[in-house]
């Protein structure tokens, strides 16, 4: 089972991706917790990615690209995946799809969460206190649904077109088992 997992930060993207990697016993690859946990090495990347992370901006390619390329060709993600934050611009989603193509990965389903950006801006200040995520203030929410907008939505159209009838869009308004409902049913298709 492989999946992509696009949309909006605060969209229940990561919600969904954990609800499916424990059913199916398939890795959730979240870039953002991937980076989250760069940040406890205490290194130079570390106090880089820190900056970049807590400003809102995103972390460049030349470091993510590397990182999530070692967690597919890993052990753990023999039998499938979910990737969830990438790919967020058309550098990372013209680099993905050559590595899959290289590779020979076929992915199984595509999902697009669509939700209103106030929704989003409400969940992940309310996130940010339960999960104590200092990335998670105004200002960097702000500049992620900025860059989010103009560099990664249009990410939707690309894999729309490339992946017939294993694209489709979700309502991320919904409760989340309903959101998990449909994702099932879609699943089952594929």
């Amino acid at each position: 089972m492989k999946l992509i997992l696009l949309g909006p930060p605060g969209s229940g993207k990561g919600t969904q991706a954990s609800l499916l990697g424990k059913k199916y016993n398939i890795p959730h690859l979240s870039t953002g917790d991937i980076l989250r946990s760069k940040l406890n090495d205490k290194d130079a990347l570390a106090m880089k990615l820190s900056e970049i992370m807590s400003s809102g901006n995103l972390v460049p390619d030349s470091i993510l690209n590397p990182i999530v390329t070692e967690k597919l060709l890993s052990e753990d993600c023999k039998n499938g995946f979910i990737l969830d934050g990438f790919p967020r611009n058309k550098s990372q989603s013209d680099f993905l799809l050559e590595f899959l193509e290289i590779k020979q990965i076929e992915l199984n389903l595509i999902v697009n969460f669509t939700a209103n950006t106030d929704t989003i801006k409400n969940r992940i200040l309310e996130r940010s206190k339960t999960e104590n995520r200092s990335d998670d203030n105004i200002k960097a929410i702000e500049t992620r649904l900025e860059k989010y907008f103009t560099e990664t939505q249009p990410l939707a159209d690309i894999f729309k077109d490339k992946f017939k009838g294993k694209f489709f869009e979700i309502n991320a308004m919904q409760e989340i088992s309903k959101i998990h409902y449909e994702i099932e049913n879609r699943l089952k298709n594929a």
